[in-house]
Formats: C-alpha cells, sequence, structure tokens
C-alpha cells in the first residue's frame, strides 16, 4: 500500500475524531482517553522518524526529473562591458601618424547560448532511471518506518493494557483478603477466632496494598513510554479501557510468501537496481560524447583614436562537438569495477536480509503457536482459579477451610492471572511482530 496514502487515512481518522468529539479520544480535565486506532493515528501524524522519511520522499521525487540527469538542454546568457583609456601610437603605411594621450575604448559583448546533449552512452536515460529508483526506495523506506512505527505503538500499547490487567488481578486478590479480613474481624468478636489469624490477614492485606501500589507505578510508567512514542506531554493522565485480542488465523506459509513485499526487502531490491545503473552510468563514460552547440552573438567595440573606431558584429552560429575520452589514468575502469562490487553487495545485503526475517518468521510462529496453544489451557485454569477462590472464602465463611486455604486459593488465582495476562501479551506482540514482517500492519 502506498506510504502516504496510510498516512493520509490515519490523519484523517485522527481529525474527524477529534472535530466530532468523539469519546474514543476526549481530553478531559483530568485524564485522555484513547483507542488503539487513536494512538496509531497520533503516532503517523507526529512521528519525528516518519517526518523525516517523507521529506527524503519528496526530496527525491524533486530530483527525479531529466534535467538533474542531464538530458535537457542547457541555456546560459552571458555579457560584458568594458571601457578603457589607452595611449595611442600608430604609424600607417601612407605615412599618417596617430598619436593620442587617454583615448577612450568601449568593448561590449552579449551571447545567448543553448547545448543539446545528442550523445554520451546513455548515461542520462541510465541516470534518469537511478533517480526514479531512488524515489521508489524512499517510498518503501517510508512505508517501512510507517510499518515500525505502528508495530512500536501496538506493543507499546498492549503493554499498557497487560499492565493494567495486572492491576485488576491484585485487586480481584484485595477483595478477597478484605473479606477474609472481615470474617476473622465478626469470628473475633464472636470468640471464635485468635488475633494470630487476625495480624496475619492484615499483613496479606497490606502487601496486596502495596504490590498494588508498586503494579499501579509500573502502568504508569508504561503509560509514559506509550506518551513519548505518540509524541504527547508525558505527563497527562492517560485512560486505557481496552483487552488483548489474539488473531487465531495467522499462518506461517503466508508470512514467509509475504517476506518478499517486506517494506526493507523492497528497499534492498530498489539498491541492486540503482547499483547496477550506476554499473551503466560509469561504463557510459568510456564513450564519446557529442552536443550541438548553438549561439547567438552580439558583439560592439568602439575607439576614440586608432586603426579601428568601430568595430561590430551581430549573428548566429551553430556546432557540433564531439569528445572522446582516450586515456585518464584507468579512473573510468576502476569506477566501473567499484560499481559492480558494489552491487554484488547489495545483492548480498538482500539476501541476508530476506534470510533474517524468514528466521525471524520461523521463531516468531514458533512463540506465537506456543504462546496459544498454552493460553487456551491458562484461561481454563484461570476461570477454575477464580472459582475455587470464591468456593474457599465461602467454605472459609462456614468454617469448613483454613486462613492456608484462603491464602492458597489466593495465590493461585494470582498466579494463573498473571500466567494468563503474559501469555496473552506474548501472543499478540508475536502477532503484531509476524505482521510487521509481512508488511501486513495497518
Amino acid at each position: 500500500m502506498n506510504p502516504l496514502l496510510i498516512l493520509k487515512c490515519k490523519t484523517n481518522l485522527l481529525l474527524m475524531l477529534l472535530l466530532v468529539g468523539s469519546s474514543a479520544f476526549s481530553m478531559q480535565a483530568d485524564s485522555l482517553t484513547i483507542t488503539l486506532e487513536d494512538a496509531i493515528a497520533t503516532a503517523l501524524k507526529n512521528n519525528y522518524e516518519i517526518e523525516i522519511a517523507k521529506n527524503n520522499v519528496e526530496a527525491n521525487t524533486l530530483l527525479n526529473n531529466y534535467g538533474v540527469a542531464g538530458g535537457l538542454p542547457l541555456v546560459t546568457a552571458a555579457a560584458t562591458n568594458t571601457e578603457q583609456i589607452t595611449q595611442i601610437n600608430q604609424k600607417l603605411t601612407d605615412g599618417t601618424e596617430i598619436s593620442r594621450n587617454a583615448a577612450a575604448g568601449n568593448n561590449t559583448q552579449a551571447s545567448l547560448n543553448v547545448g543539446i546533449l545528442l550523445y554520451n552512452g546513455k548515461r542520462v536515460v541510465s541516470t534518469k532511471k537511478r533517480l526514479a529508483e531512488l524515489q521508489n526506495q524512499s517510498a518503501e523506506l517510508l512505508n517501512s518506518q510507517i510499518q515500525n512505527t505502528i508495530a512500536l505503538v501496538m506493543t507499546s500499547y498492549y503493554d499498557v493494557v497487560r499492565q493494567l490487567s495486572y492491576l485488576n488481578t491484585v485487586r480481584t486478590s484485595i477483595q478477597a483478603s478484605e473479606k477474609r479480613l472481615e470474617i476473622l474481624k465478626v469470628r473475633k468478636e464472636a470468640g471464635m477466632a485468635n488475633n494470630a489469624d487476625l495480624f496475619q490477614a492484615q499483613i496479606d492485606l497490606n502487601t496486596l496494598n502495596q504490590t498494588f501500589l508498586d503494579q499501579q507505578m509500573v502502568a504508569q510508567v508504561a503509560k509514559t513510554e506509550l506518551l513519548r512514542i505518540l509524541t504527547l506531554d508525558p505527563k497527562a493522565a492517560v485512560t486505557i479501557k481496552d483487552t488483548i485480542m489474539v488473531d487465531n488465523n495467522v499462518k506461517l506459509e503466508t508470512i514467509l510468501d509475504r517476506i518478499t513485499v517486506n517494506a526493507d526487502v523492497k528497499a534492498a531490491d530498489h539498491q541492486i537496481r540503482i547499483n547496477e545503473l550506476i554499473v551503466r552510468e560509469t561504463a557510459a563514460l568510456r564513450y564519446p560524447t557529442v552536443r550541438f552547440n548553438t549561439a547567438f552573438n552580439y558583439s560592439r567595440n568602439q575607439n576614440a583614436a586608432g586603426f579601428t573606431l568601430l568595430n561590430r558584429a551581430v549573428g548566429p552560429n551553430a556546432g557540433i562537438s564531439l569528445a572522446v575520452p582516450i586515456y585518464n589514468g584507468s579512473a573510468f575502469k576502476r569506477q566501473h569495477q567499484v560499481a559492480e562490487i558494489n552491487t554484488e553487495s547489495a545483492k548480498l545485503q538482500r539476501s541476508s536480509i530476506v534470510r533474517d526475517y524468514n528466521a525471524g518468521a520461523v521463531k516468531m510462529f514458533q512463540t506465537y503457536l506456543s504462546s496459544l496453544q498454552q493460553l487456551e489451557t491458562q484461561k481454563l485454569n484461570y476461570s477454575l482459579s477464580k472459582q475455587l477462590l470464591d468456593l474457599t472464602l465461602q467454605r472459609f465463611e462456614l468454617i469448613q477451610a483454613t486462613i492456608i486455604d484462603v491464602r492458597e486459593a489466593q495465590r493461585s488465582f494470582e498466579d494463573a492471572g498473571y500466567r494468563m495476562i503474559n501469555l496473552n501479551y506474548a501472543a499478540k506482540a508475536a502477532e503484531i511482530e509476524l505482521k510487521r514482517l509481512s508488511n501486513t500492519l495497518q
């Protein structure tokens, strides 16, 4: 997809949301509520690296011109006017003698010159094609930067969601501890509980509250990092209400088939063609250069004394020039050899990128598949551990379970929650990376 079109679509989305006052992206006095789509649109609008890449595209688009390649006529105009004072002493054949001091003179020259390249070994054609390849390459590099930015935003966004999910797990565990402490207080008043159990319950609650505060700090750090990526005020309060939904339909074969359309690989393809065109350009340096030149000249020379008092000439001229390189210390030959070496290096670099991306896709798909397989089991464990915690609290209230049973049920619930959240995030992060490698992030 055209990277500039992606930018335009994302920017239009952001502007539309701002204009209609969407609740999905609303700046309030105390917080900024943001969705994933808004985060991506904001990043694409504000990202400095994308702006730099866009400037490179615009610069290379301007340079992609036959005039820059040297294929258009060259028109120049020149004019000079010289005033002079001379001492003249002349003896003519007829016996006339001319002797004069401080004789004034004026010389005026003007010309309009036009030069047209007729042939130079097709160097202009190769240069124009190279400029076009540079423009296309810069567009692919912009697309690569867009894909990388989207991937970074999505990963950071879902990291915030992950940290907030941790908070929810701790919050649920705190509620269980509060209920346990409440039950023990009732038992203590009835003389059915001792201070040791009461103190332990209070300690456990205090510990969970401290864990909650620590997790709040971690979540805030994740939000600040997201704001940095979006180039927003890092001190802004952010509210994110979202869940991590993993695409279960990612196929390794599809990803590997699309590696060749990855923006970085396509940029490497353009680099190969650029170097091949440089080979042609350097080879053309050893060919003759033929130019057609024409000019319109005006010349006026006036003297106060002397043999010629006035000489004025006006008129056009035309001609063809031929320049044949014979020997220049084998510089052109060596430039041609270096260009061929650079072409081979570009091909090797492209093969290296494809190799690394293929290996990265296989490894990331293994992570993705393993996380999904474990996630289904972990979701079941999380559901069972929540039911177990509720049941244990009910049994504890009926004096059918001990405080140790409640603590173990809480620990199982917290561990199951952490594992489920981590697996969900790992699967989503792997999905994002796989789509980045296949150039399918939107």
